[in-house]
């Protein structure tokens, strides 16, 4: 099996390697962690045991922040090292944890590839955050002893579909997953369905609203309000959007400029992939305003804008809850075309209004419960964000109302760390 696994992915390599080059020359990417992805790790400490957690992107690595937080304070004994497969989710593991800990790639799922990370990391255990099934990955965990734990568990109603079409063979992976903590009971069925033993899967919640920081506002946005020339204003953002949306935000922010539906009105965009920057900004210009780059306030310390009215454009990695928290009105992308959302909870613990479109599959239980909290705001087209926004501008009370509810929801939802760090002592004392 593993030589067939071995072949077909290296043929998937070949055909895929003419755009590996195209968007390592045009966009930047793919350009580092090469050695990496065929195994050839270095740890920061090796005279510890290693912890391997893997998180895909940048939405899994964030929400990495506080079981990685609990490990360090009770298991001191063992090591940390983070894996993630993309550019931008590499960028924020570094960010967030290089100082301490171990960051990589994650090595590509040949056999001989994984032979050789196993030898490099010797990990004690692997925690896979919400879920990526490598077959070579697993079956390495297996023949090396290695308990494999799935931490803030989900099958999206997306993936689930194409999991049941090849249940018999995907049945024999899932079948070697040591123990899965499930966001909700439904995707916990999932894990079963698909083959986990059921005394191996539990519901534990999610970890992203553990590390959602419950707040009213946050240190350095006073910097940015300052910089940008926005506190006084009543700022909208758009964060994490997707190719499609900054058109439409545009578009609404125009219109309620022209109907002078709210004085010191201002836009932030904040779009969720790096190499789109100068995409965005093209578009911001091409709408007839005038697109105002954050880093370059960022990166002068001295610089302040003195515009009121232009567009800001977010440009940079890790400021966005900064942003969030400075605004009275905060969109969610990737939710109005159809990409499966961003991250609303780090809005809603702010204590904002906080609205996103209907395509929300990566987020399905976090927008159920802020929806039967009352807790957000959900619109299904540009005519209904136009709507919301206008509402919220005009109504402060019932504004108030949404953000006030959806900071509760976090809230109440909080715990699943706790779960997780006890599941992983009793895993790794078994062992």
């Amino acid at each position: 099996m593993k030589y067939l696994l071995n072949f077909i992915y290296i043929l998937a390599l070949l055909l895929y390697s003419p755009v590996i080059v195209y968007k390592a020359l045009k966009q930047g990417r793919y350009r580092i962690g090469w050695a990496e992805r065929f195994g050839k790790i270095k740890l920061k400490s090796t005279d510890k045991p290693c912890i391997w957690i893997h998180a895909v992107s940048m939405g899994e690595v964030n929400s990495t922040k506080s079981i990685i937080q609990g490990l360090q304070d009770k298991l001191p004994q063992y090591s940390i090292a983070i894996s993630t497969t993309t550019d931008t989710g590499y960028a924020r593991a570094t960010a967030m944890y290089a100082d301490k800990h171990s960051v990589f790639f994650f090595p590509f799922d040949f056999s001989f590839v994984m032979k050789r990370a196993f030898k490099n990391i010797k990990p004690a255990l692997c925690i896979l955050v919400e879920l990526e099934l490598w077959p070579n990955f697993i079956q390495t965990c297996k023949d090396t002893n290695v308990p494999i734990m799935v931490v803030n568990g989900r099958i999206s109603d997306r993936s689930f579909p194409s999991y049941k079409k090849i249940k018999r063979p995907v049945s024999r992976i899932f079948r070697n997953l040591t123990l899965v903590l499930a966001q909700t009971d439904e995707y916990a069925q999932r894990f079963i369905y698909l083959g986990c033993e059921p005394e191996n899967v539990i519901t534990t919640g999610s970890l992203k609203y553990d590390t959602a920081q419950v707040a009213d506002n946050v240190a350095g946005a006073d910097v940015i309000a300052d910089k940008l020339n926005i506190s006084n204003q009543h700022l909208i953002v758009a964060g994490g959007t997707g190719p499609g949306e900054e058109k439409i935000m545009l578009d609404v922010y125009k219109n309620l400029i022209d109907k002078n539906v709210s004085k010191n009105l201002r836009l932030a965009v904040v779009p969720r992939k790096p190499e789109r920057f100068d995409e965005v900004a093209a578009i911001i210009e091409q709408a007839g305003f005038a697109s105002d780059r954050y880093s370059r306030y960022k990166a002068d310390d001295k610089l302040k804008s003195q515009s009121a009215d232009s567009v800001i454009l977010v440009d940079t990695m890790g400021d966005l809850r900064k942003f969030y928290s400075l605004s009275k009105i905060s969109f969610v992308g990737r939710s109005l075309v159809p990409m499966g959302g961003s991250d609303m909870i780090e809005s809603a613990a702010l204590a904002k209004t906080t609205i996103f479109g209907p395509h929300t599959f990566n987020f399905k239980q976090s927008v159920e419960v802020l929806l039967a909290g009352d807790g957000a705001i959900e619109v299904q087209d540009e005519n209904q964000l136009y709507d919301a926004i206008k509402k919220c501008l005009t109504d402060t009370q019932y504004a108030e109302k949404i953000a006030h509810n959806g900071q509760n929801v976090i809230r109440r939802n909080q715990g699943a760390t706790k779960k997780a760090i006890e599941a992983v002592e009793k895993l790794l004392n078994r062992r």
